[in-house]
């Protein structure tokens, strides 16, 4: 098989690198699989693509599965979708069976990542030949509609809207090009800052510095920064694991897994709605919900599955629409930007080797990961016991020092860095969506271009509900995206009762 030619020395130790520097991310609480691929961004440049694509998708991989391990011990979700892990492991920890616990995760995300990559690998080819037939037209409509969606699944619905078109504002920046019909005059931006943002924000810097730099200030900032103590681990076994416990549990693994990648196909959902949406099918099926939450290892085998499907569904819409699934997904499109290569419907198409070379390391990375955390696991645990005071400082190292090398040295690129590092901190505590954000951000430009052209190209706004059947489908899921945001955030208000 083509997918199996791939397989290098070089390739196996950079994804095996990756899943280790992975797995430090997650499994130490406050970080996440999107702060290790932004931090580790920068060293792709000098890697090149393919062996750079091994190294992020070992970190993306490694990073989502080790938010298990402080779900379980410590009850704090390493990653966002470890957040139903904590549900059943921490009581199945606590009941003496810790070790336990951990390997039913580590086997479950296993089968949610390798589920993810087949679908990946048979269904990102399909919809990029159909996405490859859409016009300019259909393409803005697309990414409007990719903005509905995040901006819907958002806290707060008029914010989210606010914060993905804030990030299509910002992409606004710098000279109006003249490729895309543009006069060529600086746009949004100070007289005395012309020079440097003559292309507008450089979008790794900005990428770095909201997923790396803001998150380093977060955790600094928040109240709970203790580091976590030996007598907070507790390894003693009392049940050996067993792999009976996964019997009578595929319907729940390929059911979690489906949701997991479904909803990483969607744009800006991210991994805990699967993990919960999964959960709570879960709960609705099982003939015993009543030991759901009281460390029932169904629990965890359905939010690791989910979790861990949302690896491959999530780049689904990347290499074949050009969209980030996720937020570490939105990191990814930084190293194909650095080494010029556009995602999107002509990726696979145009990049065949590459495109197996991702699904070959995708597969490479969930094997590495189980074999690290099923064998060593009482030795993983440990890795949450690293002083943040060594980590923290090396991390915003990394980031000063990726920001900088990234476009050769431009000093403006660190002071993007600290601007975007100060908003991710900042934004929350004003109400903005930092997901919504930066997917208008990367999609911004994209949807000037084609909204120009198709306006250039036919010559009014009735193109937009004329063009094609497929224009006319994009706008039924549009406006059935807007009624659904619409009616989510009406019943999500508190109700007022009268006196």
């Amino acid at each position: 098989m083509d997918i199996l030619s791939h397989l290098s020395l070089s390739m196996f130790a950079l994804s095996s690198l990756g899943v280790l520097i992975g797995i430090v991310f997650g499994a130490i609480p406050g970080m996440t699989a999107t702060l290790a691929v932004a931090v580790c961004l920068p060293l792709t440049y000098s890697l090149g693509l393919t062996d750079g694509l091994a190294l992020l998708l070992g970190l993306y991989v490694g990073g989502i599965s080790g938010g298990l391990v402080p779900a379980i011990l410590l009850k704090i979700p390493g990653t966002p979708s470890s957040i139903t892990t904590t549900f059943d492991g921490y009581p199945l920890a606590q009941q003496g069976q810790p070790e336990k616990a951990l390997k039913i995760a580590v086997a479950s995300s296993l089968f949610g990542g390798l589920f993810s990559a087949v679908i990946l690998y048979f269904f990102a080819p399909f919809l990029a030949d159909f996405a490859i037939k859409f016009s300019n037209v259909e393409k803005f409509l697309l990414i409007f509609l990719a903005l509905t969606v995040i901006s819907s699944l958002s806290k707060n619905l008029l914010m989210g809207i606010f914060s993905g078109l804030f990030g299509v504002l910002l992409s606004l920046v710098g000279a109006y090009d003249i490729s895309v019909g543009g006069n060529g005059e600086y746009r949004l931006m100070p007289d005395m800052l012309e020079e440097q943002l003559s292309f507008g924000f450089s979008l790794l810097p900005v990428l770095i510095g909201l997923f790396g730099l803001a998150t380093i200030i977060t955790a600094c900032c928040a109240k709970k920064a203790n580091d976590v103590q030996a007598d907070q681990i507790k390894l003693d076994k009392k049940e050996k694991f067993k792999w009976s416990v996964f019997k009578g549990q595929l319907p729940n693994m390929l059911r979690s897994g489906s949701i997991g990648t479904f909803v990483g196909m969607l744009p800006g959902i991210g991994g805990s709605a699967a993990s919960v949406l999964a959960y709570t099918q879960q709960k609705n099926i099982t003939k015993n919900p009543e030991q759901m939450g009281k460390g029932a290892p169904e629990g965890i085998i359905t939010s690791e599955s989910a979790n861990n499907g949302l690896t491959g569904g999530a780049l689904i819409p990347l290499l074949s629409l050009g969209i980030p699934g996720d937020s570490t997904t939105a990191v990814l499109i930084g190293a194909f930007t650095l080494q010029g290569i556009q995602v999107g419907p002509l990726f696979i198409n145009e990049n065949f080797e590459t495109w197996n070379f991702m699904v070959t390391s995708l597969v490479l990375a969930n094997l590495v990961m189980f074999l690290v955390m099923f064998f060593a696991i009482r030795y993983v645990a440990r890795v949450v016991m690293i002083p943040k005071y060594i980590l923290y400082p090396i991390i915003v190292m990394m980031c000063v020092i990726g920001a900088f090398a990234i476009n050769y040295g431009i000093m403006f690129d660190v002071w993007t860095l600290v601007l975007f590092g100060i908003f991710g901190v900042v934004a929350p505590k004003l109400g903005l969506e930092v997901v919504p954000f930066i997917i208008g951000f990367i999609l911004g430009k994209s949807a000037e271009v084609y909204f120009v052209k198709s306006i250039e190209a036919y010559g009014d706004l009735s193109i937009f509900f004329t063009k094609s059947p497929i224009a006319g489908v994009l706008w039924v899921i549009i406006l059935a995206s807007i009624v659904f945001s619409v009616r989510s955030a009406i019943k999500s208000k508190p109700k007022v009762q009268a006196v």
